[in-house]
């Protein structure tokens, strides 16, 4: 790994002043040097959701920084853990449970950012159907997918009293939903109400995060042998990350990073960009909390326990979890990117 030095004086043991060389953590490093490569896994083809990724990409903060990233788009067919796990990637997006994961099952890898502070997982119904809480929801029936059935699902069950006799199959489409009035389905703030409204329909969202459902979404995962040994490239990714989300939320200059998202994925557009940049913005996923005071990608170790607890209780971890191995905050929380 290539380290930027700042250099010291130090004393001899003969007496005299010598210089020696002492690594600055985080440095920007200037472009007449190598730079070094890493490559970043998303957990889902290329939207605005991943867009401050894109705009480091773009906009040439990660070569700033001293760092080539190659962003790798996910799909359904890819599991980015299991490409961490298996080494052929250096840093993978993901969330709070997969960290507890990583606890849980001793495995050495650890979150070390979260970029967004609220989940924007939503259950989403039609306007004038009579439900105006998730309270109103229960004991009604709700599209839910196979992940959500282990991460927020169990919290609504104790949160609201839902049960799984109101689970029905999730198909990641709207039509289900747009051919019954009655319906509830799951979905992301920043997708699924953009499509019912496109389909003609006047969705009412409900987000899941508002009702104390703390997972951290859209996390930075790394293996413990990067952060021990390439500590300062670790460091300069997470300040490069948190620069290009910045500027991606503030719309600065996004051009650049907005067409590298369409030629990635032709299913995007620049109305679903700018939706669901514009819901992220209003609902504070990314800029809110812990976020406003100490940075993007801010984590605490109070958030995280609360998390692991109100998950242990619903019954997804076992009791004595060492839930700290989860996660690191050494490379968080510290203003960048705020003015």
């Amino acid at each position: 790994m290539r380290t930027r030095y700042r250099i010291e004086r130090r004393s001899l043991l003969a007496g005299g002043v010598g210089l020696a060389l002492a690594a600055v953590p985080g440095a920007r490093v200037p472009l007449a040097q190598s730079l070094d490569r890493v490559s970043f896994q998303t957990n889902w083809r290329a939207q605005a959701e991943h867009g401050g990724y894109y705009q480091a990409v773009a906009a040439g903060i990660y070569r700033r920084h001293g760092i080539e990233c190659e962003i790798r788009m996910g799909g359904p067919q890819q599991n980015p853990s299991q490409l961490l796990l298996a080494g052929r990637v250096d840093f993978i997006m993901s969330n709070g449970f997969q960290a507890l994961n990583y606890a849980r099952e001793n495995l050495p890898f650890l979150t070390i950012g979260a970029i967004m502070q609220k989940d924007p997982q939503v259950l989403m119904t039609h306007a004038g159907n009579g439900i105006n809480a998730f309270e109103d929801m229960k004991g009604r029936p709700i599209l839910i997918g196979a992940s959500g059935r282990v991460t927020y699902w169990p919290f609504l069950k104790a949160r609201f009293g839902f049960t799984d006799e109101q689970i029905r199959p999730y198909t990641f489409n709207v039509g289900p939903f747009m051919a019954d009035r009655t319906a509830i389905q799951q979905g992301f703030i920043s997708s699924e109400p953009f499509a019912a409204q496109q389909a003609g329909a006047t969705p009412r969202v409900f987000l899941i995060a508002d009702a104390g459902y703390q997972n951290y979404q859209t996390t930075i995962d790394v293996s413990r042998r990067m952060v021990t040994e390439k500590k300062d490239l670790v460091q300069r990714f997470v300040n490069a990350t948190i620069e290009g989300w910045t500027a991606y939320m503030k719309g600065e200059d996004v051009g650049a990073a907005n067409a590298a998202i369409k030629r990635d994925n032709p299913e995007m557009d620049d109305a679903k960009i700018a939706y669901a940049v514009r819901v992220m913005n209003e609902a504070g996923i990314v800029q809110s909390g812990d976020a406003l005071q100490l940075g993007i990608g801010a984590m605490t170790a109070a958030r995280w326990q609360s998390f692991y607890e109100g998950m242990r209780d619903a019954g997804l971890y076992p009791a004595g979890l060492d839930h700290t191995r989860a996660y690191s905050l050494e490379f968080v929380n510290k203003r960048v990117g705020l003015a």
